[in-house]
């Protein structure tokens, strides 16, 4: 899912992500995510696989998957 929000220039878009199970697979996603230009918030929640991106233009899907690999977890496709 892809939306804008109520911030102009801002583009938030929701990632289902396999083999998150706790708090720190959450910090480990939101922390490679939040280094590609762009990103202003990341939230991963595990129990749903979820995580929501906000950044100032629609990201290449390319780029999440590899900072979600770099992470160690499947980037499995737009939740």
């Amino acid at each position: 899912m892809t939306a804008q929000t109520g911030t102009p220039g801002s583009v938030t878009t929701v990632y289902q992500v396999s083999g998150m199970s706790c708090g720190h697979c959450e910090g480990s996603i939101s922390g490679e995510i939040s280094r590609i230009p762009g990103v202003s918030s990341v939230k991963a929640v595990a129990s749903t696989g979820e995580v929501t991106v906000v950044s100032g233009t629609a990201l290449d899907e390319s780029a999440v998957r590899a900072a979600v690999d770099e992470a160690g977890f499947e980037l499995v496709g737009l939740a």
